[in-house]
């Protein structure tokens, strides 16, 4: 299929042949990723593998040396997450980059709040607020609510629906699950579903295949700095998995490289 097909089916993102180096130390080497509308992405690999490194260049965070972008067969070149977002990619760190001592609402719409002349208009941020938390089943007693006073799963969902405010077309997760609860874990992946249940593509960086397997459609594998695998998650195991992260598809093991930025 053409990067440039206009299908129903056609690629929300398509990243061909992306390299990056820092110094000497090559990060990324002729990687390809393709995301689907509505699909669910894991991203998978040891803590050098370049999955981090992959998902700052495709957030304008980091400027790839070579290859190419495609948002929905247009080609993109971003030179800053703004411009990333303004063409509808949302990165949602593990630190969620929340303010605590500030309630859910504000939160979600802090720095793009909705105005009334040279004004907040509160209200219709706690509107707006209040209908995205319902449209992702997401339940907390109250848009005033802090921050502080959630679960860590709750606040992952809350910066989670401050992505979805603003309706992107891909949101990629950096180790979404890593510190939360079994609970928490829980409450998030019935958020992730929610999010595909909705059309929105995910990319889900993370160690945990379990969560992967309960939520993905698909995974693929970096190893130093290049794709050694894809799979379908109804076609392949965890096992099978870990075999690529550890041996590569060719069933070599190889020496992990660590590049000193991408995890």
């Amino acid at each position: 299929m053409s990067d440039t097909t206009t299908t129903e089916r056609a690629p929300v993102i398509a990243m061909r042949g992306i390299s990056k180096s820092f110094g000497a130390i090559r990060a990324l080497q002729d990687v390809s990723l393709t995301l689907m509308p509505g699909e669910v992405l894991g991203l998978v690999g040891d803590n050098s593998a370049g999955k981090s490194t992959l998902m700052k260049i495709l957030s304008g965070a980091y400027q790839r040396d070579a290859g190419e972008i495609f948002i929905e067969g247009e080609v993109a070149h971003f030179k800053s997450p703004h411009e990333s977002r303004a063409r509808g990619i949302e990165m949602i760190y593990q630190d969620f980059a929340l303010c605590g001592n500030l309630d859910v609402a504000t939160n979600m719409f802090l720095g793009r709040w909705p105005r009334k002349g040279l004004f907040v208009d509160k209200r219709a941020m706690e509107e707006q607020a209040s209908k995205v938390l319902a449209r992702l089943k997401i339940d907390v007693n109250s848009v005033r609510q802090k921050v502080e006073s959630l679960s860590g799963g709750r606040q992952q969902s809350v910066a989670i629906a401050r992505a979805i405010a603003f309706s992107p077309k891909v949101i990629v997760l950096d180790e979404p699950t890593a510190n939360l609860s079994v609970m928490a874990t829980n409450q998030l992946l019935e958020t992730m579903a929610e999010l595909k249940n909705h059309g929105v593509a995910q990319i889900i960086i993370s160690h945990r295949l379990k969560d992967i397997f309960e939520v993905g459609d698909r995974v693929m594998v970096l190893k130093r700095g290049r794709n050694v695998g894809e799979r379908p998650i109804r076609g392949t195991s965890e096992e099978e998995v870990l075999g690529l992260i550890v041996q590569g598809d060719d069933g070599e093991a190889r020496e992990t490289n660590t590049d000193g930025r991408s995890t």
